[in-house]
């Protein structure tokens, strides 16, 4: 803890400098001296003013869930970590290579939606417009800072563990820009709640964030499924506290899941990795070798659907060892009957979408 006080204090001048280029930046799109474009169909952007560990993806896949069957959806996403450049439709034919983890695992998820990537939305949604003329509405995955497309609907997202307000920039915090940047957004949603909050507990995040006249503040949290084998999705199996676990996990915050997972079953340990790692031979190896070395046979390895994706690029050794990798859905829910007025407020913007 000390340790941790010591280098906030250290970093502190360089998040002062972090700060005042964010600020000139934007300030310049404010005054319009940078371009920022709108387009003629609704744009909803999800994002967060922190780095990683929001619950992006879940909560765009809710947006999916809701929208696909009424709309033709699209999905625009940077590809955070691909090895190739430009604006690229994400195929089943992909890796994580070559689109990102997030997005393939959009692709694998929602075989009837466009999934794109592309390190610039302005040119993105353009792009998937000219081949796909009959999409209606785009989704621009973690493009809160991305302030050359203006989203008809903004949706900030803040975890309950990290709420923003009580946060400072990089490198000393994990911010991206001034907690008044909150502004631009339309809905805020605090994710990652327990799964029993109090209206005590909610009234005193509403004071932490104090949302505008105007804005709608929602509490979420995640609902956990039967795992299922990474190479078969109806072989399931049902979590008790004689099962054994090994958790799995290159996201940016395992808290949350770790605390879900010591509640239903034996979690015995925990491997590690920075958000978004791509495994590597070591890695596997390291894997095979703490599977061989535990004396229960049926102890079983969990990992996220988003890790899935990129441990499937070394699909060949985990079937040849039989490597025992199970994958934990996740869904996202509304506390308070938050999910009424949530869905209406998107429907609503949907519906009143004029250009």
């Amino acid at each position: 803890m000390i340790d941790n006080i010591i280098a906030k204090i250290i970093l502190f001048p360089f998040s002062i400098l972090y700060g005042f280029g964010v600020s000139i930046r934007n300030l310049l799109y404010d005054l319009g001296l940078l371009k920022s474009t709108s387009f003629n169909l609704p744009v909803i952007s999800v994002g967060n003013l922190a780095i990683g560990g929001s619950g992006k993806t879940p909560h765009i896949e809710y947006l999916l869930v809701l929208l696909k069957d009424h709309i033709n959806m699209a999905v625009l996403s940077r590809g955070y970590k691909r090895k190739t450049k430009g604006f690229r439709f994400v195929t089943m034919n992909d890796t994580a290579n070559t689109v990102g983890d997030e997005p393939l695992q959009f692709r694998y998820k929602f075989r009837d939606v466009v999934i794109s990537v592309s390190e610039s939305r302005m040119t993105g949604v353009p792009n998937i417009l000219k081949k796909y003329p009959q999409v209606q509405a785009v989704l621009l995955d973690d493009a809160f800072q991305h302030r050359a497309v203006v989203p008809g609907l903004n949706v900030l997202l803040t975890s309950f563990e990290k709420v923003y307000t009580q946060d400072l920039l990089l490198p000393a915090g994990r911010l991206r820009e001034y907690p008044s940047s909150a502004e631009r957004a339309n809905i805020i949603i605090v994710t990652k709640c327990p799964p029993k909050l109090s209206e005590q507990e909610k009234q005193q995040f509403e004071k932490k964030i104090n949302p505008l006249e105007g804005q709608k503040l929602f509490f979420s949290y995640y609902k956990y499924y039967d795992p299922y084998y990474l190479y078969d999705i109806n072989r399931k199996i049902s979590l008790n506290q004689d099962q054994k676990v090994i958790l799995l996990a290159a996201i940016a915050n395992t808290n949350y899941l770790e605390q879900y997972l010591e509640l239903e079953c034996n979690l015995t340990q925990t491997l590690k990795f920075e958000d978004h790692h791509y495994f590597n031979e070591r890695d596997i190896l390291t894997l095979t070798h703490v599977i061989d070395s535990i004396e229960d046979p049926n102890t079983i390895i969990i990992t996220t659907e988003k890790d899935a994706t990129r441990l499937d690029l070394f699909r060949t050794v985990l079937l040849e060892k039989k490597i025992p990798i199970y994958v934990l859905p996740i869904s996202v829910a509304f506390h308070f009957d938050e999910k009424t007025i949530f869905d209406a407020s998107v429907r609503d913007f949907l519906m009143n979408f004029k250009v």
